[in-house]
């Protein structure tokens, strides 16, 4: 049996670290207002390729996020299609998702994409509520959402949305009115995140300063119960913590992350899941482009685990999964028996109700979703 983390790759992320602006609540790998670095960087995303010994590579899935991947356009997006073509082929019945901004989206721009084998876009809608979006410092309207939304199901296979809630001064119904509004445009797939405050961005000193009225954490929690029973409600299938698809549409990029597979990732702060080892690049865009310029090696971390905590990290995503673990499908794929490598941690999330145990798998309960993020530490020192 070949554990899941040594298997070959059948997936790749590739991190586009171009934004027009930072939003306040981010502090994700970017530079803002850079486009003159747009041509660098793709020459240093060939340059990191060229040093795998294992390209091409098929694969299933490929992701590109950011960023903003609708910032490289034109002449750069063809010369970025064309590097993922010669090195990552896709399968005949893969999926290749690319994040799009709403205020990006243009008839010419989203075939471009079809014709190139794309076959998925996520927009980072984040809200159709103007003052909303404002109060977020996003660039587009709510009127710019929709007829990005609508334009994007006429043309592209699959359309996901991604929704924040929690922001400041949002009140359970404004969320209800959001969650609504997206629904009825029809997408396919809606992700819902509750707005984060990240040491870095600026909403974090503001909040620092009394400047943002954040909501509480019972509010915060109600939202959060209220999109899965709207979505549920609609037709979508509850399938991770963030995630809704209709059926047939879940995001099988990201279900490769929520089993355990391996994959590449290419590009500033992409972290890749190779041979058991875990790699994180340089997270400056402009340190990255220095380094292989320079014909270094762009990985800032690495971590090479042993079979035991490889396991463990499985087991953690895969409760991610609404669906949960299955006890033979996870034996099968790790070699480890999952309640004695859980061990007093999963005797004791089940004592608390956090975790359903039908014999044959376990999944977080409804309580042990709302908690979730506190359960990993402790099973993964088991």
């Amino acid at each position: 049996m070949v554990p899941l983390w040594q298997r070959p790759p059948r997936a790749v992320y590739l991190h586009v670290p171009f934004c027009r602006r930072r939003c306040g609540y981010c502090n994700f790998t970017l530079v803002a207002g850079r486009s003159d670095l747009i041509q660098p960087y793709l020459d240093s995303i060939a340059l990191e390729m060229a040093a795998y010994d294992d390209l091409p590579c098929q694969v299933d899935t490929i992701f590109l996020g950011g960023g903003t991947p609708s910032q490289v356009r034109d002449d750069h997006w063809r010369q970025l299609a064309a590097m993922l073509h010669r090195n990552f082929p896709l399968s005949a019945d893969g999926e290749w998702s690319v994040e799009v901004n709403p205020e990006d989206v243009d008839r010419g721009y989203l075939e471009q994409l079809r014709t190139d084998g794309v076959t998925r876009v996520s927009l980072g809608v984040q809200s159709l509520s103007d003052d909303k979006l404002r109060t977020l410092e996003r660039e587009h309207t709510g009127q710019q959402a929709r007829d990005a939304i609508q334009l994007a199901i006429d043309i592209m296979d699959t359309v996901s949305a991604d929704l924040i809630f929690a922001a400041p001064n949002e009140t359970l119904s404004r969320w209800k009115d959001d969650l609504a509004s997206v629904i009825d445009l029809g997408v396919d797939h809606i992700s819902t995140y509750g707005l984060t405050f990240e040491q870095g961005a600026a909403f974090w000193s503001q909040r620092g300063k009394g400047l943002l009225k954040t909501v509480g954490e019972e509010l915060e929690l109600d939202m959060y119960l209220l999109a899965i029973e709207s979505l549920i409600g609609a037709g979508f299938e509850h399938y991770e913590i963030s995630n809704f698809a209709r059926p047939g549409n879940r995001c099988r990029h990201n279900e490769c992350y929520w089993t355990g597979a391996t994959y590449h990732a290419i590009g500033p702060g992409a972290a890749r899941h190779l041979k058991g080892r875990r790699e994180t690049n340089h997270r400056s865009t402009t340190e990255y482009l220095r380094r292989l310029q320079e014909g270094r090696s762009p990985v800032a971390e690495s971590d090479e685990a042993d079979d035991r905590e490889r396991a463990l990290e499985v087991l953690v995503f895969g409760l991610r999964r609404i669906d949960g673990v299955d006890r033979d499908w996870f034996l099968a794929n790790t070699g480890f028996n999952l309640d004695d490598l859980g061990g007093q941690a999963l005797q004791e999330y089940r004592g608390e109700g956090w975790l359903q145990d039908d014999g044959r798998r376990i999944a977080l309960s409804r309580r042990g979703l709302v908690i979730s993020d506190s359960l990993w530490g402790r099973l993964l020192a088991s």
